[in-house]
């Protein structure tokens, strides 16, 4: 009896640990891949493969529209994504429309696009064009079905539209290949209501890893040609690449937390099991 005593007690103390040591252990998890800087393999998904496969087939002159619709707080899951396929747009000369419908996103998507065409030798209004950012996505996918001029008579550094060289011929979606909507809310939808199912341009999604499960049905249906899912679809895009980017190295952070909240959980059920097994036992010795 005092065995089972003693190993219900072993058990509560374990299911009433100080939360802070659990704090402290994910803090070192965290900062394993930061001291020693390792990768992690992912296997790549039809979805992003197909998004890869759509661009890589572009040609020179074509062009595609970017948007960025998302801001600061979900950078760090489609940040690596979207310069990903900005790149990819640039060595193979595809010209780039972006937009920004989010409405703390502008500065921050100017200052990605500018850093990446410098490496490229890319200039504004004849190799990419940035829009900029206007309120209510809807209304503003809508209007550009129409034509690009309407809801942005000027881009986002003031030039009027039909002074911006590469803009003289583009008016509306039936002028581009395509859309990949970076979407960190419902832009994403948007896109699939009124650029895809209305004008009927293909359109791709980039989302944070919580709000893929939400279109994978799109995917079925067709309604979307592809998805990049969070970080882990980011750094698939990047192994299409050849290259090792910002999601490849926020792998080795995921796959360490994730695998250590699964022990945590599996610790704490065993214990709790037990824990129930030796009141049990405890409450038969007692009655007997």
């Amino acid at each position: 009896m005092a065995t089972n005593q003693t190993d219900q007690r072993w058990f509560d103390r374990l299911l009433t640990i100080d939360r802070r040591w659990i704090y402290l252990v994910m803090a070192l998890a965290v900062a394993i891949p930061a001291i020693f800087g390792f990768y992690v393999p992912v296997s790549v998904s039809k979805e992003v493969r197909n998004i890869y496969e759509f661009v890589d087939e572009l040609e020179s002159g074509d062009v595609m529209v970017i948007a960025i619709d998302y801001d600061p707080s979900t950078l760090a899951e489609l940040h690596p994504m979207t310069e990903a396929i900005l790149r990819q747009c640039f060595e193979k000369d595809v010209q780039v429309i972006v937009t920004a419908l989010s409405q703390f996103g502008p500065a921050m998507a100017d200052e990605l696009i500018t850093r990446v065409a410098k490496d490229f030798g890319k200039e504004s209004g004849v190799d990419y064009t940035f829009l900029g950012y206007k309120p209510y996505p809807a209304i503003t996918i809508l209007a550009m079905g129409t034509d690009f001029r309407v809801p942005f008579p000027t881009d986002y550094y003031g030039t009027p539209i039909d002074e911006i060289p590469m803009m003289e011929d583009l008016h509306n979606y039936s002028d581009v290949e395509g859309v990949i909507s970076m979407a960190g809310g419902n832009a994403a939808d948007f896109w699939i209501q009124y650029g895809n199912a209305k004008y009927g341009v293909p359109v791709a999604l980039g989302v944070t890893g919580v709000m893929a499960s939400d279109y994978y049905p799109y995917l079925q249906s067709g309604q979307i040609f592809g998805l990049i899912p969070g970080v882990k679809g980011a750094a698939e895009y990047e192994q299409l690449r050849g290259i090792r980017g910002q999601g490849s190295r926020g792998m080795p952070y995921q796959v360490l937390t994730h695998l250590l909240i699964l022990i945590f959980m599996i610790i704490t059920n065993i214990a709790y099991v037990a824990q129930r097994r030796a009141r049990g036992r405890v409450s038969g010795a007692l009655g007997r």
